[in-house]
């Protein structure tokens, strides 16, 4: 397979440079594939996994048109493959699945990745749009392992719960509301998270625990309150925008693009950051070790980091950019959203997830019995 060749094709919008164009140099029927848990195309194809927005949710993770202009500038297509979870596209990846060209890993996850040899250093050589003097470093640094470049950021956000307010009035700030109404006047209307990380993280929350917390004596106490609200639960989903958007459900774990998304589209849907804290986290774009087309790899994620390509992106999933270059360009009503940058008061108690919650058999175990019962 050629490698990739970019021969200078800059543009400059306003204050930002980019590369607008490159030189691809791989064959029209070339496959390419992008794959991740956060969310995420088809015909001459790269196959990208993308990540855990589903698929049946109707807004889109990416802007429609971005795969499609990239196949015209190059003629590769994009195919997008989606896992419910970061723990469902590791195992998958651990089985020997193979085939994907791009992935988009959640921050916690990379170090792990490394360890297991799924991922290799990128060749930042052939990322001439990213920039890393404009990413802000609260966002970024779990990309870089001993000062090697493995992954560059996508987007970040936070892990909220949505609620309909015109269901459930009574104003809420916290988990332990979150985890009570549940149980009361949200019986049968809630949605919590098929993912071991938000959702015995939150139930921590119910008590002043860490959000990554291994302790058994803690973990216990979130299973025992797991346990107690399964009964009154709507369903345990990653799925949730449908529920909401239906009204079947009145109240869910939310992720903030979701949260924005729902907002947007039904004004008395609220995005609510628990004030015992929760998670941040920030999605990245890494290239498999096994890759079966890197150059259209490397080719899509330069694509992807172009500030004028990258502000439709965030426009249409609604997830805050690392990038001051995309900030400078997003509309005033976009970075004045508190959905999307939420006060620095309700950022201070949120935590990254932690590495070792990936692979903690105890975790895993919970959240098998919490499912199961």
């Amino acid at each position: 397979m050629p490698d990739i060749e970019f021969r200078g094709v800059t543009k400059r919008y306003g204050a930002v440079t980019a590369v607008s164009g490159i030189d691809l140099s791989v064959p029209p029927s070339a496959f390419v594939a992008l794959l991740g848990p956060s969310g995420c195309g088809k015909t001459t194809c790269l196959r990208m996994i993308g990540g855990f927005e589903q698929p049946s949710e109707g807004p889109n993770y990416h802007d429609p048109q971005t795969f499609e202009n990239f196949k015209k500038d190059t003629g590769v297509a994009v195919e997008v493959n989606v896992f419910g979870s970061n723990e469902e596209m590791l195992a998958k990846l651990q089985a020997g699945a193979s085939g994907w060209s791009l992935f988009v890993p959640t921050n916690y996850t990379i170090s792990t990745y490394k360890k297991l040899g799924i991922i290799e250093p990128l060749d930042m050589a052939k990322l001439p749009n990213f920039d890393g003097t404009q990413e802000d470093p609260r966002f970024t640094s779990e990309g870089t392992i001993d000062k090697v470049i493995y992954a560059v950021p996508k987007n970040w956000g936070t892990t909220g719960f949505a609620v309909n307010t015109k269901k459930l009035t009574k104003p809420m700030t916290s988990w332990k509301e979150f985890w009570d109404t549940a149980m009361a006047e949200g019986d049968s209307r809630t949605m919590v998270h098929d993912y071991q990380l938000t959702t015995i993280g939150n139930a921590l929350k119910y008590y002043g625990y860490s959000f990554n917390s291994l302790k058994q004596d803690e973990l216990a106490k979130a299973e025992e309150l797991l346990l107690k609200v399964k009964p009154h639960l709507f369903a345990v989903s990653s799925d949730y925008q449908p529920g909401m958007r239906a009204g079947d459900a009145w109240m869910t774990m939310c992720w903030t693009n979701d949260g924005a998304q729902l907002h947007r589209d039904i004004p008395e849907i609220a995005y609510v950051l628990g004030k015992e804290g929760g998670e941040i986290w920030t999605d990245f774009y890494a290239i498999p070790k096994d890759a079966p087309n890197k150059p259209a790899g490397y080719a899509l994620l330069n694509y992807l980091m172009n500030p004028q390509v990258a502000v439709k992106e965030h426009l249409a999933n609604g997830a805050p950019s690392t990038d001051a270059r995309v900030n400078k360009l997003l509309p005033k009503e976009v970075l004045d959203n508190p959905i999307l940058y939420p006060a620095a008061d309700l950022l201070t108690p949120l935590e990254f997830g932690a590495a070792a919650t990936l692979t903690d058999p105890g975790r895993a175990e919970l959240m098998a019995r919490f499912k199961s019962a």
